[in-house]
Order: structure tokens, then sequence, then C-alpha cells
């Protein structure tokens, strides 16, 4: 079969990831007899030096016109990049957010699972660590504050800014939905985040939340505060299976929860439409600090690879494969600089870069 897939490789260790995932699924098709048709698409902090916006009409036009989009990071060091003196409207980040709302891009799905060789890089207490657990975090993508209503201005002499957060009920029963599908797959359990003591968005976001449970009675529905939650995520996060909530709680939640596997450079995510296109994306940022040293850990773009066979494409036994091998080469002791252990013992540890650990994975596939 033919797929074809349009690369963002972006700024800072983008274009090295990108080019590793894509080496797997070459691999891949080479295996399983697929043809993937690689489209380079400009966006972020590449885009703003070449075009002079972080996404362009015909960047847009280009990625609608492919069967899935691959990115990399976008962005640089907010401290330091000249794109950060620019208009917020004209930085790195607003093509990220525009591009989700172009393809329409609801749903966000950010797995955070420990893998058992990786325990030890667990930031949690040795008890909570070796319970292990596999959750996903269902974040609604394109509504909320952070597509609301903004603006900054003098109010009775002071300068006051306002952020607007709105939801309506179709937007919160689509995304419920893509929950309650994804738990049916898994252990049936969705627990909902909000904050309904104090939101009028979660008032509404739990009610609806409740009237779609009705249609899926296999799956237990439970609700918790967001505070709670991110407390819940530190203290037992083996009780959580799928995690429902919307854009800026799933926003700040999904990055804790990816820390306390050990490496955000191993944490893959989709973000998909109504229908099976997506972007898929790892979970980490551009970092520029070690951009060009062929040291960053590409494992979470190549398993955003095997989540595009999955939901986009429907290669299960090809996604497979790549999830598998990632297993097979932790098992063998294959470790990029952030997985090291930290104890400091490399007995039986064989530490590559960025392309040794792309080809570590196209070995065992």
């Amino acid at each position: 079969m033919k797929f074809n897939i349009g690369v963002i490789a972006g700024d800072g260790i983008g274009p090295e990831i990108t080019d590793e995932a894509w080496k797997v699924l070459l691999k891949v098709g080479q295996v399983y007899g697929h043809e993937f048709v690689r489209t380079d698409i400009l966006m972020g902090g590449c885009s703003i030096d070449a075009c002079g916006e972080p996404l362009t009409q015909e960047a847009i036009d280009t990625a609608k016109a492919q069967d899935a989009v691959l990115m990399g990071s976008i962005g640089g060091n907010t401290s330091t990049s000249p794109w950060y003196k620019l208009p917020p409207e004209k930085r790195p980040e607003a093509g990220l957010l525009k591009i989700r709302k172009e393809l329409g891009l609801f749903a966000n799905l950010r797995p955070a699972y420990l893998y058992p060789q990786l325990a030890e890089a667990c930031p949690l207490r040795s008890e909570v660590a070796k319970e292990g657990f596999d959750m996903l975090i269902m974040r609604e993508l394109t509504g909320g504050l952070y597509f609301g209503d903004r603006y900054t201005k003098e109010v009775d002499g002071l300068m006051t800014a306002v952020d607007t957060l709105s939801y309506n009920e179709t937007e919160i029963r689509r995304i419920a939905k893509r929950a309650f599908d994804v738990a049916l797959k898994r252990r049936k359990k969705v627990t909902s985040v909000d904050k309904a003591n104090v939101l009028d968005s979660s008032r509404l976001w739990r009610k609806i939340t409740e009237e779609v449970a009705k249609d899926y009675p296999e799956v237990e529905l439970s609700h918790m505060l967001v505070d709670n939650a991110a407390m819940q995520l530190v203290k037992d996060p083996a009780q959580f299976d799928v995690i429902l909530t919307e854009n800026m709680f799933g926003d700040i939640l999904s990055d804790e929860a990816s820390m306390v596997t050990g490496s955000i450079g191993m944490l893959a995510s989709a973000s998909l439409n109504e229908s099976k296109f997506g972007l898929y994306e790892p979970s980490g940022g551009s970092a520029p600090d070690i951009a060009g040293q062929g040291i960053a850990n590409p494992l979470a773009t190549i398993l955003s690879a095997a989540m595009m066979l999955r939901f986009s494409f429907d290669l299960d036994k090809e996604a497979d494969a790549i999830e598998d091998a990632v297993r097979a080469l932790l098992d063998d002791g294959i470790r990029t600089g952030d997985i090291l252990p930290q104890s400091g013992d490399l007995t039986g540890i064989t530490q590559v870069g960025t392309s040794g650990m792309g080809d570590a994975v196209c070995d065992r596939i």
C-alpha cells in the first residue's frame, strides 16, 4: 500500500529525530510491502526564517493533501531566540495552534507508559515505580482557554489581561466519545478531570461526559478535580487508565505524566480529527541546547510513527513491530544518554546516539 506523509521536521532537534522515524518507516515499508512517500512542510521557527511567518497557507494546503503528518519539534529557547521578540501571533507556537485548528485536530492522545526496563529512571518512590503504570491522556485540543477571545487593555487606569475559556456541548461530546472508544480497547476506565467546583465550563463538561457515559455501560466513569489529579499522578499513577480533560488541564497533566516515566524522550502523541487523519509528534520540545549534537533520543518520534500506522493507516501489525522493536532494544541494554541508569552502573548497557538508536530499531523489525 502507498501512503503520503507530510513531515514537519521543525526546529532544534526536530530534523534529527524525524529523520530517524522516517528511517524506521522505510524499514517497515521494506519488510511489509508498503510505500511511504515523504513531503516536507515548513512550520515553526524555520518557517519564520524562510517565509516570515510560522505557518503559511501553502503549508496548510500541503498538510491537508497528505494521509497523515509526522512532526518533530517547534520553537527554540524562549530566553535567547529572536523568534520570541516577535508578536505572539508570529512566534513558532502560533503555527502549532493554527495547524491544529486548520486540520480539525480536536483529540490529542498522549500515552504515558513506564517501561519496566526504565523503572530506575522513574523519579517516583521505588515502591510506586515498581508497580508500573500505563495511562493515556485524552486532551481536547482546539477549544478552551487557548482558543478563546483574549485582549490586554487599560481598565480603570490599570493594565488588564483577559483570556476566555469557552466550550460548547458539541466540543465536549466529541472528545468524550473518543475517550470512551479508546477505553473500550484498554482497561475500560475513564477519569474525567475538571474544576467543576469553580468553573461553569467544567460543570458543563461533567454534565455532557455523564450523558456520553450512558452509551458505554462497560466503561467505568469517575470524576476528579484537576488539582487532585495532579497530586494523584505522582502519588499513584497506576490507578489511571484513560484521563479525559480539556485543553489547558491536559497540557499541564500530560507533561507531568510524561516526566514520571523517567524521560519525556520516550513518549509519543497523536492529534486526530473526525476522520482517520492525524498529526503525530513526540511529547518533548525542541531542545535547542543539544540540537545538532546527535545525542537526542528519537524513540518518542519513532513511537509516534507507530501510532500513525495504527490510528491513521490501520496497520496494527506494523505498529506492533515498531513497539516490539523498542522493547527488545531496551531489553538489550541500548540507551541514549537521557535513559541511562541513574545508578551509574553501565554493566550490560550500550550507549548510542540519535542515529544509532534509529538503527537499533530498524535492526529489530
